[in-house]
C-alpha cells in the first residue's frame, strides 16, 4: 500500500522509489520482515508505504494502519510529556528524583535529578528488569523494585549509560505524583498527547480495538531479555496487556499516528491548533547535553563490530545526530541537530529541523542491534538523499 502527496513536497519521486525497492529488496532477503514508512517534507508526505508481513507464522501483509509495539520509541511521548510538565512547573530539571519519589533516596541516589535521567548520566546499571523474572507490565511495582533493587554504581554525571528501562520508568512515576489532577500515567498520554494529537491509533498498553492489527514482535535472533506481563501471554507477553503501563517501552502506535508526533515536534510544539511544547523547551530538548562522552551500552557495541566508539549526542531525552561521521541510526546525510528516539531493532523517527523533513519507519522482525543501525542508516540517508 502506498500513497505520495499530490503536492511537490521538496522530494525526488524516483528517489523516494528507490528507498522503496531497497527495503523490498530487504524482505527478499529476509533481513526483516516488514515495514510500514512516512517520509515528508514541508509538511507534506512524500511517501507512506506498507511492505511485506507480520511474521514469519503470520504471512498477513502489513497496511499502513498495522501497529506496531514501539519499543524504546515509547520514550518519545514520555519525554514530551516530561518537557511539557517542566513548562508547567511541576519540577524542573535540578529536581531531585529523590524528593517526588522518596523511596528512591540513599547513597549517590540522592544526587540524582531529572537532567540526569533524561540525559542518561545518572550513575544506573543498565538494566532490562530490576529483578530477575519479574512482570514488567505494572508501572507500581516496576518502582518499588527499582527503589528497592537498582543501586547507583558511579557518581550521577560521570558517564552516559543508556538506561533501558529504569530513567523513563522514573519519569512516568514523577508525571504521576506531581499531577495536578492525580491521573495515572495511561490518563495522561491520553488527555495531554494522544487526543489533542489526534493519534487514534495509539494506546498505553495494547487497547483491544487495535488487538488485530497488532504486530507481534518476532526476534530474528535470540534476545536475551524477556518481558514478561501478568497474563502469561509469553517471553514477551507484557506487549500484548492491555492494562500495562511501560513509559519506556510499552506504547503501541501505527506510522501515521507517529508522524503526527514527529510533525509536532518539528512545528516548534504545535499541530492542527494543539499546542503541546513551546519552542524554547524543544530547543533546549534538541541540544547536544553530554558532550563528548560515548554512550556506554553502544561503546560495547562499537567495539565488538570494529567500529570506533563515537560520542552519545544526547539531548534532553531524545537522541540527536551530531556532527561527528559515525555509525548513526539518523543517517550521515542529516545535519546535526536531526532529533528522535528509536526502538531495539525494529523502530525509529526522525525530525530534520534544517532539512524541515520528518521520517518514521516501525517494521517487523526484530533485529540484532548492530545490523539494525547499518540498516537504518542506510534508509535514512537514502530517505535524506531525496530531499531536493
Amino acid at each position: 500500500m502506498t500513497s505520495v502527496s499530490t503536492t511537490e513536497p521538496g522530494l525526488s519521486a524516483s528517489r523516494l522509489q528507490y528507498l522503496k525497492d531497497v527495503i523490498e529488496q530487504d524482505i527478499a532477503r529476509g533481513l526483516y520482515r516488514g515495514a510500514s514508512l512516512v517520509v515528508a517534507r514541508h509538511g507534506r508526505i512524500g511517501l507512506q508505504v506498507a511492505l511485506g508481513t507480520h511474521r514469519s507464522d503470520d504471512p498477513r501483509p502489513l497496511t499502513t494502519q498495522s501497529v506496531f509495539s514501539l519499543l524504546s520509541v515509547t520514550k518519545a511521548l514520555t519525554n514530551v510529556l516530561v518537557l511539557r510538565a517542566i513548562e508547567r512547573g511541576q519540577f524542573s530539571l535540578q529536581t531531585k528524583v529523590a524528593s517526588v519519589i522518596p523511596e528512591f533516596a540513599g547513597g549517590q541516589r540522592d544526587r540524582v535529578t531529572l537532567f540526569h535521567l533524561l540525559t542518561h548520566t545518572a550513575g544506573l546499571p543498565s538494566v532490562f528488569m530490576p529483578v530477575p523474572g519479574m512482570y514488567i507490565d505494572r508501572l507500581d511495582e516496576v518502582i518499588a523494585a527499582i527503589c528497592s533493587k537498582v543501586q547507583s554504581i558511579e557518581e550521577p554525571g560521570r558517564s552516559v549509560n543508556y538506561s533501558p528501562m529504569a530513567n523513563h520508568a522514573l519519569m512516568g512515576e514523577m508525571l504521576r505524583r506531581t499531577d495536578p489532577q492525580r491521573r495515572s500515567y495511561r490518563q495522561i498520554v491520553n488527555d495531554e498527547l494522544l487526543q489533542p494529537l489526534k493519534m487514534h491509533d495509539t494506546s498505553v498498553g495494547l487497547r483491544p480495538d487495535l488487538r488485530a492489527r497488532h504486530v507481534r514482535l518476532e526476534f530474528q535472533q535470540d534476545f536475551p531479555v524477556q518481558h514478561l506481563g501478568h497474563s502469561n501471554l509469553g517471553p514477551h507477553g507484557a506487549f500484548e496487556e492491555e492494562l500495562a503501563e511501560m513509559p519506556w517501552v510499552g506504547v503501541a502506535s501505527t506510522a501515521p499516528d507517529m508522524h503526527r508526533l514527529a510533525e509536532m515536534l518539528r512545528r516548534g510544539g504545535e499541530l492542527d491548533g494543539a499546542r503541546i511544547l513551546g519552542p524554547a523547551v524543544i530547543d533546549l530538548a534538541t541540544r547536544v547535553h553530554t558532550g563528548e562522552k560515548p554512550n556506554e551500552l553502544y561503546r560495547s557495541l562499537a567495539l565488538a563490530r570494529g567500529w570506533e566508539p563515537y560520542p552519545a549526542y544526547l539531548g534532553l531525552g531524545f537522541s540527536l545526530r551530531g556532527d561527528q561521521p559515525c555509525p548513526h541510526q539518523f543517517g550521515n546525510l542529516s545535519s546535526p541537530r536531526t532529533f528522535g528516539n528509536h526502538g531495539a531493532g525494529s523502530t525509529l523517527f526522525w525530525v530534520d529541523p534544517k532539512l524541515d523533513m520528518t521520517f518514521v519507519c516501525l517494521t517487523s522482525g526484530v533485529m540484532d542491534e548492530g545490523d539494525n543501525i547499518v540498516r537504518f542508516q542506510r534508509l535514512s540517508d537514502l530517505a535524506l538523499a531525496a530531499a531536493t
